[in-house]
């Protein structure tokens, strides 16, 4: 017993000693830390579907189950024939960008698209200018990608063997 009453003042003299240069550590830790909260980065994937006559925003979640924002060139323009232009998708690509921003979102992957298979392979004129509207805005752009369909082998064309008969 005695044995154990001579150690404890030591042990407890070393734990002091030990705790105090730690103190000190944490609390310089503590000042080099920045002030302000960092911002937590959200990002998205803007769908872009243009072909000759529309062009189609449609922004999401990374996994694409959770619409964000949705705008058509047809929904910006009052007449029909003006639909594919690059001006009504510029502004589509716009609203769709600025909705997608309120909700959080800090940046995008952009997925370019046309009809693809026996269709048109290249995106419509509307494609380019809702890409640049989409960079203006101040999100991020992560990559642009093509996805459009592309047949491998033979897909049967609309119209049957002898084609359309006008």
């Amino acid at each position: 017993m005695p044995k154990t009453t001579k150690q404890k003042p030591e042990v407890e003299a070393e734990e002091n000693k030990a705790a105090a240069p730690t103190e000190v550590v944490a609390e310089a830790q503590v000042a080099e830390a920045p002030k302000g909260k960092a911002r937590e980065e959200k990002w998205g994937v803007a769908h872009v579907f243009s072909t000759s006559n529309n062009t189609i925003i449609h922004v999401t979640d990374l996994t694409g189950a959770e619409t964000i924002s949705r705008f058509t060139s047809g929904m910006i323009t009052d007449k029909a024939r003006e639909g594919g232009n690059p001006f009504p998708a510029m502004q589509a690509s716009k609203k769709a960008a600025e909705q997608a921003v309120a909700k959080g979102l800090t940046g995008v992957h952009i997925r370019v698209r046309a009809w693809g298979g026996t269709k048109s392979k290249s995106p419509g004129a509307g494609a380019q200018p809702a890409i640049r509207a989409l960079a203006r805005t101040g999100l991020r752009i992560g990559m642009i990608e093509d996805v459009t369909p592309i047949i491998h082998g033979n897909m049967r064309a609309k119209g049957g063997r002898r084609g359309r008969r006008v």
